[in-house]
């Protein structure tokens, strides 16, 4: 019964539903400002830093937001799921 109810939780669907409920458009809204903003610091930060490594690091990070900014954006594109 516990093996079932955990390959219940971790199933993943084969692509997303044509209809998001307002719930969902929230949290995608919100997924959507925290990226931005964190990419906003991270290159805000990047510009302060003084320690290259450090500087690098930082601009990583803000680049991993960003893609994940664009990766959201593209799935919320009505042509994505026309495919």
């Amino acid at each position: 019964m516990q093996q079932q109810m955990n390959t219940q939780q971790h199933a993943m669907m084969a692509q997303p539903p044509e209809m998001i409920s307002t719930k969902d458009a929230l949290y995608l809204t919100d997924a959507l400002s925290w990226n931005l903003l964190a990419m906003k610091k991270a290159h805000f930060f990047a510009t302060q830093c003084q320690d290259q490594e450090i500087k690098q690091a930082i601009e990583r990070v803000g680049q991993m937001h960003q893609r994940h900014y664009q990766q959201l954006l593209h799935q919320l594109q009505p042509s994505a799921h026309m495919q």
